[in-house]
């Protein structure tokens, strides 16, 4: 027997803060039980929510990163809210002095930030995650994050955990950004591949295709038996465990929880 859905659904926006009256809202829940939300009928699972005034703004940033990603990107509703928002260049020098504390690519760093939370420091998701990179509460416990809606402190906590992602996952930028979505645990569990989630493999397209926008393009390099895109990354950062203690670090915590944000 089909769940219903829009109990669901309203539980979600109504957590999550949204102001319905503002757009239509279409909405299922899948079968892995994950709530999908658009602001039009994207096929024929979508139900109608919520009938609201207007429909040219999807109210979830949180959720934002669920929606189908269009031949363009500059079709796609998270670059049409960048466009909006003064939070990119508020947070510009921020971010880069994140990003290079952590040795990683400030773009990489702003298109992360770009799919979690469309640059919104308050947004929340459905499953708990804060702030502008989306931390859970035991990653942010895990990284010694205090204020986790800080936008400084969310940051710091969110590129310190994908610094380690791709040391754990030897520099293949696709995967830590699939473990970044979906759990370390995860993509060990299918034996060091995007684990088989449509959320997961779209988040690590839509992510790569923000990441090439920050960045003015990517040179992709491929190999015959494999599509993915590798890049090549600055240096780890200095951590107290090595490279192995910290990847069996990981590895542990993950096995004791494999969970989707």
């Amino acid at each position: 027997m089909q769940r219903p859905v829009l109990p669901l659904i309203l539980a979600t926006v109504l957590w999550a803060g949204a102001s319905p009256a503002q757009a239509d809202l279409y909405g299922f829940v899948d079968e892995q039980g994950q709530v999908r939300l658009a602001n039009e009928k994207l096929d024929e699972r979508y139900q109608l929510f919520v009938k609201g005034e207007h429909r040219n703004e999807f109210q979830l940033s949180s959720e934002l990163k669920f929606l189908p990603a269009p031949n363009r990107l500059e079709d796609h509703v998270i670059f049409k809210r960048l466009q909006k928002t003064p939070n990119v260049m508020k947070f510009e020098s921020m971010v880069l002095n994140e990003a290079q504390r952590q040795k990683l690519d400030p773009a990489l760093v702003k298109a992360v930030i770009a799919v979690e939370s469309a640059y919104d420091p308050a947004a929340v998701s459905p499953k708990g995650a804060v702030g502008l990179m989306q931390l859970i509460p035991g990653t942010a416990e895990r990284y010694g994050v205090r204020k986790i809606a800080d936008p400084r402190d969310n940051v710091n906590g969110g590129t310190r955990y994908l610094r380690d992602l791709l040391d754990l996952f030897k520099g293949d930028l696709q995967l830590a950004l699939a473990g970044y979505n979906a759990g370390e645990g995860a993509v060990i569990k299918y034996q060091n591949r995007i684990p088989p989630f449509p959320e997961t493999q779209a988040y690590v397209k839509l992510v790569m295709q923000f990441y090439e926008h920050f960045s003015g393009g990517l040179k992709k390099m491929t190999s015959k038996d494999d599509s993915r895109i590798r890049v090549t990354l600055p240096g780890r950062r200095n951590m107290p465990l090595s490279s192995e203690g910290r990847a069996a670090e990981l590895i542990g915590r993950a096995s004791n929880a494999d969970a989707q944000k």
